[in-house]
């Protein structure tokens, strides 16, 4: 399983999250191994969306995403639904985005969460965070 953090993420989450999550798969016996990547680092800056969506669909693999229009643009919902690609959507609390520490603490919070849904949950799946949620939320 390969979680992917979108552009509008810092690259340098991906890092290091690969990084202190280590620990952890060890305890939670997860089913697969996780590596935390960029889409920015994997398939460049302002990689469009309909180029890395098909490439990423079918792989085992989850988005970790502030892009709301990845689920509200009808054909990129579409094409996400069709290449079968699981998302995690964080929703900030204002349309300035978060800061910098308060999207590291968000994911920091419930990246525990994240990684039980992302072994267990059938493929695809949409989840939420809202800035404020006390768990992920299934996004119907």
């Amino acid at each position: 399983m390969i979680i992917y953090v979108d552009e509008n993420i810092p690259p340098v989450f991906a890092e290091g999250f690969q990084i202190l999550q280590h620990p952890l798969l060890l305890k939670m016996n997860m089913s697969e191994t996780v590596e935390v990547k960029s889409i920015s680092n994997e398939f460049g800056r302002g990689a469009k969306d309909e180029d890395w969506i098909p490439k990423l669909g079918g792989t085992n693999a989850c988005v970790i995403t502030q892009d709301y229009d990845l689920r509200r643009i009808h054909h990129q919902r579409v094409l996400c639904e069709e290449h079968k690609l699981s998302m995690i959507y964080l929703r900030p609390p204002s349309k300035n985005g978060f800061s910098y520490w308060a999207m590291v603490e968000l994911l920091v919070k419930h990246w525990p969460e994240l990684l039980r849904i992302i072994d267990r949950h059938e493929r695809p799946f949409s989840f939420k965070i809202m800035s404020r949620s006390s768990k992920p939320e299934a996004f119907e």
